[in-house]
């Protein structure tokens, strides 16, 4: 049976922050990722390296074991990126009913990786982002910014990137980053309006393509993967940035 996969709809760079005003959702092809984030798409590429050693997700309470990440918190003040210490993830039943109301002790992303001036722009440039949406632009006021490395492999025949299915976060703004697939079929990305019957529905294929959301408006999830051959396992790869203002969710 063929899938129809449908392109995602680009925006450019100049037109972001309107386009997410507007509509609650952007997305940006890899070149115009970089280009906006002020880094080169190779130093981006070489941070695909740590995603060949995520540890497993041992939090999956679907029993799976397809999923694999590592997490860390920031604050980011004044285009400033501070590391905070390694803290637990933790959402609300309201926005996980899978996962939430359960701290999350995730392993923590390799001080290499969060060091470096790649990631320091990057985190620097998607919370700025927020802060001019969010909170009338102040950047010196704090923006809480959680990362999540993820990698959902086939080994066991389907892998779920969204076990919860459509959901928000419950946070301002939501960065998905594409950083690779390879040997699937699937991984569809649907975003929906949260108030309203109207969604879309596109493929992230390119590495560093990157989906921006309004967290409040927008609803989204992404289909399970499965191989493209029985015989040898598939993989997504991706990196995804919340950003809040007001502080970190945490459990009452």
């Amino acid at each position: 049976m063929a899938y129809a996969l449908f392109p995602p709809p680009f925006t450019a760079p100049a037109q972001l922050l309107q386009q997410l005003q507007q509509q609650g959702y952007a997305v940006l092809a890899p070149s115009d990722t970089a280009a906006w984030l002020g880094c080169s798409l190779e130093a981006l590429e070489a941070l695909a390296a740590d995603w060949q050693h995520l540890p497993p997700d041992d939090f999956l309470r679907d029993g799976g074991r397809y999923r694999f990440r590592r997490h860390a918190s920031m604050v980011v003040q004044g285009g400033q990126v501070a590391l905070q210490a390694h803290r637990a993830h933790w959402q609300p039943v309201d926005y996980n009913a899978l996962h939430g109301g359960m701290q999350r002790w995730f392993a923590p992303m390799l001080e290499a990786t969060t060091a470096s001036t790649t990631w320091q722009a990057l985190v620097a440039q998607v919370a700025g982002l927020s802060q001019d949406l969010f909170q009338a632009g102040a950047r010196q006021a704090p923006c809480f910014v959680e990362a999540h490395q993820f990698r959902i492999d086939t080994a066991s025949g389907i892998g779920r990137p969204t076990p919860e299915g459509a959901h928000r976060d419950g946070v301002d703004l939501v960065a998905v980053f594409l950083v690779g697939r390879s040997g699937i079929k699937g991984g569809e990305s649907r975003i929906f309006e949260a108030r309203a019957p109207w969604g879309l529905r596109f493929t992230l294929e390119q590495p560093w393509s990157l989906l921006l959301l309004d967290d409040a408006r927008m609803v989204h999830e992404t289909t399970p993967i499965q191989p493209e051959a029985a015989s040898q396992p598939g993989v997504r790869d991706t990196l995804v940035l919340t950003c809040r203002s007001g502080g970190f969710q945490s459990q009452p």
